[in-house]
């Protein structure tokens, strides 16, 4: 799971990446391994600054200051394809044709074919295992397809086109094309978000800003926030902007998940209010867990969020089941989310620095959890072990999402079946897994009902890690058997270097920023 931005100001005389930089904190819950930010400057000179890390450490005020440029783009990373290496931040870049640079979130899901494109008809060398990277020299094929000097718009929606006729998977795009202007683009199924905004300065003119979250154009100022339709592209200039679908209509299928955990609850995406979803859900949840509790006969005392996520969906459950809402965990805001640490050791070890409980709130009572999601089982189990650490007498799980029991492969980190807590469990089984007395998954339809409720237009979600049905197709075991042999490492993808022997990795940096752009950012200390 990744987060994109894309900036044109109107006045070229004045940098955009210190907005861009305040944008990417603002989608840092969607991408913490590492960030980076690529500007157009005057005659098309390229600037940028990548490296692992957190926004607020990789963009110093010196390296802002270094970025020129009145138009730009930015991504912060989880990866879900290729490893954490730095030399995967984004955004990428290619210089031929034009000097194209590139952000991407989302996982293709027929890298293997596109790959052979690439080598055997396209004859583009790509550097890293990252599919973005492939998306990107897709891209720069078929606009080198045109082979005209100066290409138009035209040539561009061409181009976007023929990369939806050749990737498969999900792909929200972000593209600046060096002294044009900035491109964005979402896949045919719309699986991940991206929108578009616009600022109206004197005179008229208008700044343009796309992204994969509408709060970053709240907090900007950017009104007139419209999402970017499934296989369309939309083309930002100083001269205005140009939309187009360049893709046959497919089934219009957001992923649900986006709603329940990922994305930011001031965030509108497809229509839909993140914040009064997360409120439905509560609501159906509450009525699946009154069930429940009257078949086991179990009295529940006190109804507790696993912050931050779930608090909005625990407080419309407590007050739907007239029970009290209490915050029994403190919450350490300076450790990342850990469901998308790498390393499940990380995540368990990360928990306890995350998470304090308070024992007054727990003593003698029959508690309540409630979380947004149970994957993996490691949160789970550890929250319901401080929990009973410090007295609960019984600890009920109940989950805002069904259980998850099938890998995603559209970008989101739950790519092994045998990493899924409830994979070829039962319900009872998951509790005895994650060592609650009691676990209560929301059902899909009300899950499903509890999003669409707020756009009936949307008649379909992306819900395969809870019923395994892929939206894009392609997606059989073999296929996943393989995405776990990467992932673990058996069937690492060769990089170029490896295939020579030499390696093209540079010195591991700690902050850096090009003058100019190439295949690594330079870093220099002192």
């Amino acid at each position: 799971m990744c987060g994109i931005l894309g900036l044109l100001l109107h006045d070229p005389t004045v940098n955009a990446a210190p907005e861009i930089c305040e944008g990417l904190s603002l989608l840092q819950h969607r991408g913490q391994d590492a960030c980076g930010i690529v500007t157009g400057g005057p005659r098309g000179r390229l600037y940028q600054c990548k490296a692992n890390g957190m926004v607020r450490d990789v963009f110093t005020q010196e390296a802002i200051a270094r970025l020129v440029g009145g138009m730009g783009i930015g991504h912060v990373r989880y990866p879900t394809a290729g490893s954490s290496h730095h030399a995967e931040a984004q955004p990428f870049y290619v210089n031929s044709p034009y000097g194209i640079t590139f952000a991407h979130n989302g996982n293709l899901i027929n890298t293997t074919t596109l790959l052979q494109f690439m080598d055997a008809v396209a004859h583009r060398h790509i550097n890293t295992s990252s599919d973005s990277e492939l998306l990107l020299n897709i891209f720069a094929d078929r606009l080198n397809d045109t082979g005209k000097f100066r290409i138009n718009e035209e040539d561009i929606f061409v181009a976007v086109g023929g990369v939806m006729s050749q990737a498969r998977g999900a792909y929200a795009c972000v593209a600046m094309l060096a002294g044009f202007g900035i491109i964005a683009f979402r896949d045919p199924n719309g699986i991940r978000p991206l929108g578009v905004g616009c600022r109206k300065k004197q005179g008229g003119a208008m700044d343009w800003l796309c992204a994969s979250e509408s709060a970053v154009a709240d907090v900007a100022g950017f009104l007139d926030w419209e999402d970017v339709r499934p296989g369309e592209a939309v083309i930002l200039t100083r001269s205005g902007v140009s939309r187009r679908q360049v893709a046959p209509a497919a089934r219009f299928a957001p992923d649900i998940f986006e709603y329940v955990y990922f994305a930011r609850p001031d965030s509108v995406i497809d229509g839909i209010s993140v914040y009064r979803s997360r409120m439905a859900m509560g609501n159906a949840l509450a009525r699946e867990v009154e069930r429940v509790l009257a078949e086991k006969e179990i009295k529940v005392d006190v109804v507790i969020p696993v912050p931050d996520t779930s608090r909005v969906a625990a407080l419309n459950l407590a007050q739907a089941l007239g029970l009290p809402y209490r915050e029994g965990f403190v919450k350490n805001r300076y450790v990342g989310r850990t469901f998308i640490m790498p390393e499940q050791q990380m995540r368990r070890k990360n928990v306890r620095k995350k998470l304090n409980a308070m024992a007054l709130e727990f003593v003698g009572k029959n508690v309540l959890i409630v979380d947004d999601s149970i994957v993996r089982g490691t949160t789970s189990r550890e929250i319901i072990q401080m929990a009973k650490d410090v007295g609960a007498k019984k600890v009920i799980m109940a989950s805002c999402a069904p259980p998850i029991r099938y890998p995603n492969v559209y970008g989101i980190d739950m790519p092994s079946r045998g990493e899924l807590v409830a994979h070829g469990r039962t319900t009872e089984e998951v509790a005895e897994a994650i060592g609650a007395d009691l676990v209560v998954f929301q059902t899909l339809a009300d899950l499903v009902s509890s999003v669409r409720q707020l756009n009936p237009s949307i008649e379909q979600f992306e819900c395969s890690v809870f019923s395994g049905e892929y939206v894009t197709g392609g997606v059989d075991t073999e296929y996943l058997d393989h995405v776990e042999n990467v992932r673990s490492g058996q069937m690492r993808p060769s990089t170029a270097g490896e295939r020579d022997g030499t390696s093209l990795d540079p010195v591991t940096p700690s902050n850096g920023v090009d003058d100019t752009i190439g295949l690594h950012n330079t870093w220099k200390k002192g």
